[in-house]
Order: structure tokens, then sequence, then C-alpha cells
């Protein structure tokens, strides 16, 4: 009898050590599309075996689910969702202070001073526009933020929800900058444009197709919709507003109380490696990378010379986020 115990123990010890070691996973939440993101992520998994659990969110949603989870975190890191949503995150308390190794090599206005969040590459708005449409109605791409009050585009122009996109906060805050950060002519003249919008999508990108396919003239979104849009043949105008738009960086942070702790700061570390920002270029993320030594695709450098990108305070944007929001919501969707 103890015999045939022993022989089964060695049956059993041998079968344990026969079964693969459970993957190790770190959770992420996104709200770059699966597109940008998921190769990135895939390309972390074949360099070291851990698996990327990621969930795509609109920054808002984002944000608010990160808020809810407060006190028993789902997610280890938030990678890849624009500055304020970081800004929000951090007065909330859902972020806990993180340096990679090559943080002394990122550009001061590259990261929050308190290290709480830092970019993983820098972004820009833009004005995305229909060639055919333009043609048809007889318009120049829209190179002002005026331009876009011109009644000929009334029921023409789509961009994001506030409520949810976080794109949306950036052309809020563009408004606000662009107009020598006055913030009741910058409801004003949202109150304007409002009169145009044909619709509000809940993420940022949510107007590339339609205007790509010609079911409205304008799309205001990120330089990495239109350039997809561009890339898979669509007769697109990208053009910017004069004044200038609100300097946007895509962030990443650790989330207080991560369950992988460990996973998420090499997950952090690997961000800011140049393998990663060398990424961006070779899948088509069309951002300005982090590293000032990483490659940059030459249609993303020279657009964005023609870029006039206007310093946000993103402490201030953290701070008054919600309430901006609000107003949007008060006095101009329901004016």
């Amino acid at each position: 009898m103890i015999l045939l115990a022993t022989a089964f123990s060695v049956v059993l010890l041998l079968a344990g050590l026969a079964t693969p070691a459970l993957a190790q996973t770190v959770n992420v939440y996104t709200a770059w599309p699966e597109s940008l993101s998921q190769p990135i992520f895939k390309a972390y998994t074949a360099k070291t075996g851990v698996q990327v659990n990621f969930i795509r969110l609109s920054t808002g949603e984002l944000v608010a689910r990160a808020t809810g989870e407060k006190n028993n975190p789902r997610a280890d890191v938030i990678w890849g969702a624009p500055g304020d949503g970081f800004a929000a995150a951090k007065e909330a308390g859902l972020l806990e202070p993180y340096r990679p190794p090559t943080w002394d090599r990122i550009p001061p206005e590259l990261k929050d001073r308190d290290a709480y969040y830092t970019a993983v590459a820098k972004n820009t708005l833009i004005f995305m526009s229909n060639a055919k449409l333009l043609k048809e109605k007889n318009l120049k791409p829209p190179t002002s933020w005026m331009d876009l009050l011109d009644p000929a585009y009334k029921g023409q122009i789509q961009t994001a929800d506030a409520r949810t996109s976080g794109t949306a906060l950036t052309r809020i805050l563009s408004i606000y900058y662009a107009l020598s950060k006055d913030e009741d002519k910058a409801v004003d003249y949202q109150k304007k444009l409002h009169r145009n919008v044909q619709v509000y999508t809940k993420s940022g990108g949510g107007c590339t197709i339609p205007a790509a396919l010609g079911q409205t003239t304008v799309c205001i979104a990120h330089m990495p919709d239109a350039m997809e849009a561009k890339k898979k043949g669509y007769d697109m105008v990208v053009s910017f507003p004069r004044e200038g738009v609100a300097a946007v960086i895509e962030g990443v942070a650790l989330v207080k109380g991560a369950r992988n702790r460990e996973l998420a700061t090499k997950f952090i570390d690997w961000t800011f490696s140049k393998d990663m920002q060398d990424l961006l270029d070779k899948n088509d993320v069309y951002m300005l990378p982090t590293l000032p030594d990483a490659s940059i695709d030459a249609a993303v450098q020279s657009l964005m010379k023609e870029a006039k990108l206007l310093p946000v305070d993103l402490e201030w944007v953290g701070k008054n986020r919600k309430r901006l929001v609000e107003r949007w919501v008060n006095e101009v969707i329901k004016e």
C-alpha cells in the first residue's frame, strides 16, 4: 500500500512538471484603437512571453472605470491615453509615481513633474476633410477655428463627445488656449460651432470613416485617424488651425495598488526602450516618439512642422477637466 501511494505521488509530481507554467499577464487599459495598440502589445508578448490583457475604452470611460475600481483595481497599467486623462487620474488618486530608467532622457514637457505619468508619444489634433465634398461645395480646407463657423459647414462637421472622449477635451482645450485662455469666449465659440455639427461621436476617431465615405465634410480628430484613412486610399485633406491646437501627449502610468506591480513596471520600462519607440514608426502609428533617437515617419515630421502646438498646463487641466466638460454639456449642447 505504501509503495502504491509513493508511486502515485511520483506520477502526480511528474505530471505537474510536465504542465507548462501559467503565462504571466499584465492588465492594461488603453484609449488607443486596437489597430494601433495591438501590434505593440503583441510585440511585447513576443519579446518577453508576458501576455498583455487589454481593454480599449474612450478616455472618459477609462477614467470613470478606473475611478470605480479605485479600491480594487483591475488594471495594472494605463497605456495610451491623452495627457488630460492622466491629469484627471492623478487628481483622483488613481496612479502611483514611477520613473522608468530612461526618465532623465525624456524632455520635461513630456512627463509629469511628480512622475505620475510619462508620454509614450506626442500627438496632435487636425482637421480632416473629404476632398471630393470640399470641391463640390466650393470650399477650401479649413485653416482656422473661425473657418468652421461658416454657414457653409452647417451639418457638415463631426467631432467627439466630451462626455466620453479625450479627443473632445483636447478640442475644448485647443479652443480655450487659441482664444487666449478666455473661458467664456471659448464657450461662446463652441455654441456657434455646435450649430454646424452634424453629430458628436462617442470616440475621437469616430468621425474618421463618415468623413472618408463622404457622409460629412470635416472631422476634427487626431493625426493617426487621418493618416490611417489616407493609407487606406481615401482622398482626405489634412489641415491645421493657424491659431494652434493644444499640445497632446499620449501617456503611460502605473495604477496605484496594481496587482501585478513588478510586471507592470517592466512593461513601462520597455515602453521607453528604443525597440518599442521605433515600433511607432514601424507600425504606422503616426505620432512623434518620446525618445529623441527613435525613428520618425517622414510624413509625420512634415505635418508636425505645420502644426502650431500650444503648451498646456496639465495640472490645471486635471483640476478643471470635469468642470470644462460640464460647461460643454450644460451650455453648449443643451442650448
